[in-house]
């Protein structure tokens, strides 16, 4: 059985609501529970790497991100970001890490809201991981997409291809 690396950066994906204050902030990962609660039989080891906002991640970040896709045994790689810089984190990877599949993916609606899209997309992106041939791809609404041909369309809250 294939064994996936599941690489936490933060991100909607991981953020709560503090009701007092109104505010979104981080508390610990979501993986796991989301893991059990789709019933996964996969092979999987789950490691945090940070828990931030994809705005505040700094090019130290990412170097420590590529750094471990490097360092990990398994060569199929699912990354959990925040939405708004992941072609930065993508490009970064493609550059840096050869002979992996690596699928960065995110939410739109923190998966504590109940209505996330977060399950949906991790569970393509661990799809994806398995099937799509070694290379770095942004999962987001259902589709994989290749790495320089993705942005985030912020009127629509969709990713598209560029071209």
């Amino acid at each position: 059985m294939t064994t996936i690396r599941i690489f936490v950066t933060g991100g909607t994906f991981d953020k709560e609501y503090n009701e007092l204050t109104g505010e979104l902030f981080f508390k610990e990962t979501h993986l796991p529970e989301m893991l059990q609660r789709s019933r996964s039989t996969l092979d999987i080891t789950v490691r945090t790497l940070m828990m931030i906002d994809s705005l505040n991640m700094t090019n130290e970040d990412r170097e420590l991100i590529a750094h471990q896709c490097r360092n990990t045994h398994e060569d199929k790689i699912v990354i959990t970001h925040g939405t708004d810089t992941m072609s930065v984190t993508a490009k970064v990877l493609a550059e840096k890490v050869p002979n992996k599949t690596i699928v960065i993916t995110g939410a739109m609606i923190p998966y504590k809201f109940g209505s996330s899209d977060g399950f949906f997309n991790l569970g393509n992106a661990l799809a994806f991981a398995q099937t799509l041939a070694p290379g770095v791809y942004v999962a987001m609404n259902g589709r994989a997409f290749n790495w320089d041909n993705v942005r985030k369309n912020k009127q629509t809250g969709q990713f598209e291809e560029l071209h």
